[in-house]
């Protein structure tokens, strides 16, 4: 058990599950910069889905953007984005700022804890300066820090924040001990005492580096046995029935965690005077195949001899993974500027998506279903529910004459496409 008064501080898809967690059994202090972000949290609704408005009405939370309302806890947990920038480098201005706001607010006694994903040393070397400048205080003596990696994923209704395993850390043994307390107190998968903080953060940046490696390799197999002509989710599925083999496939590699994380690496690693290579190369190769996926378009509309300027192209779904309406880092953007530069203006299709971020955030004007026919090509980018629903004929009967189906998920019926004479590429 624990006495401590908890704040969140970003009501993201990361914050708003944590103060959800809290707030079930505590009054919990929910502050967000975002104004409207606030006020919609305030009417019971929640538009990342990953909170619905019963589980919002269950809960004790006041939330708020003002930051002065955060005076009235004494933990506070840190939730903010950690984006990189257009020249693949850390950006720190949300966590920069979200330290800023918190700092005047400390008291003595306070223990903050940062759940965004950084390298190694940024709590400790980045935002604690910050936090001493703001609060006039010493960390370490007046206040405390700690460091516990967030692990949520957007969409997951079953590896939810209090059923994954929390890693924490803590400046000293004893805020350690209050640390894995509080989460203890909500986190019914158990916690897990990291050595130091920057142990910790280190844990985070490599969990997401892994699993953007193993897709990487399953990238370059595919590129590989296309050229082959073989089938690389019939190899994977081959492959896959030896009892350690990992269950990775090929695909887009976007999202606020996998395509982000290892750059946070890799920018220390540098600084450190080590030059990454791996890492690296599997970045390469991952942010490349939003082209590799168009070309191969391009290959089939010159073979059904269709003009290429001017294509009628589809392209299904924009957010970074299924049935999530987030549209952060979502690499489906590469897939259509590169029709772009090929002369092809395609019509984008979500229904995840919200239609005003769509434009904001990319420039792209969202279609309905009525607008997705007589297409001479269909990219199925996100596997969607909504698209799983659509029978193979339903497909078809989208297409022109000769178009053709490209499914980058791997969720559709090879052998139903083949039956209908219908051509199907697959990564």
């Amino acid at each position: 058990m624990h006495n401590r008064k908890i704040s969140v501080i970003g009501l993201g898809y990361v914050g708003l599950p944590v103060a959800v967690a809290f707030g079930k059994s505590q009054q919990t202090i929910g502050f967000d910069i975002n104004q409207g972000r606030v006020e919609e949290l305030q009417k019971g609704t929640d538009r990342t889905l990953e909170v619905t408005s019963e589980e919002l009405a269950q809960t004790d939370i006041l939330f708020t953007c003002t930051p002065a309302d955060l005076q009235k806890a004494d933990f506070h947990i840190v939730a903010v984005p950690t984006p990189i920038n257009d020249s693949k480098q850390p950006d720190l201005r949300p966590l920069i700022g979200a330290s800023k706001t918190l700092g005047p607010q400390l008291k003595k006694g306070d223990i903050v804890v940062y759940e965004s994903t950084v390298y190694p040393g940024a709590t400790e070397e980045d935002c604690v300066p910050v936090l001493e400048a703001e609060s006039g205080l010493k960390c370490g003596v007046d206040f405390f820090v700690g460091y516990s990696p967030e692990r949520i994923n957007p969409g997951d209704k079953e590896h939810t924040f209090t059923k994954i395993t929390k890693v924490v850390s803590g400046q000293t043994p004893e805020v350690l001990e209050i640390v894995a307390a509080v989460y203890g107190s909500v986190v019914t998968a158990g916690v897990h005492k990291a050595t130091s903080i920057k142990v910790a953060e280190a844990a985070k940046v490599i969990e997401n580096t892994q699993r953007d490696l193993n897709i990487a390799l399953m990238n370059e197999l595919s590129v590989i046995f296309n050229r082959m002509d073989i089938d690389t989710i019939d190899v994977l599925e081959a492959a896959g029935t030896k009892w350690n083999f990992l269950p990775f496939r090929p695909g887009l590699v976007g999202g606020h965690c996998i395509g982000v994380d290892p750059y946070y690496l890799t920018h220390k690693a540098e600084r450190m005077g080590y030059n990454p290579e791996v890492i690296l190369a599997g970045r390469r190769i991952n942010d490349s195949m939003g082209a590799y996926v168009v070309q191969q378009v391009i290959r089939q509309l010159a073979q059904a001899d269709k003009p290429i300027k001017g294509a009628k192209v589809a392209v299904m779904g924009l957010t970074f993974k299924e049935d999530c309406p987030d549209l952060r880092n979502s690499r489906v953007i590469d897939v259509i500027k590169e029709c772009q530069t090929w002369g092809i203006e395609p019509l984008v299709h979500d229904p995840m998506a919200d239609p005003a971020e769509a434009q904001h955030e990319y420039g792209v004007q969202l279609v309905g279903d009525d607008a997705i026919k007589n297409v001479d090509a269909l990219i199925f980018t996100v596997a969607h529910k909504h698209y799983k629903q659509w029978s193979t004929e339903q497909i078809i009967a989208r297409l022109a004459p000769e178009g053709s189906v490209f499914d980058v998920k791997g969720m559709l019926n090879r052998e139903a496409f083949a039956q209908a004479g219908t051509t199907l590429w697959r990564m």
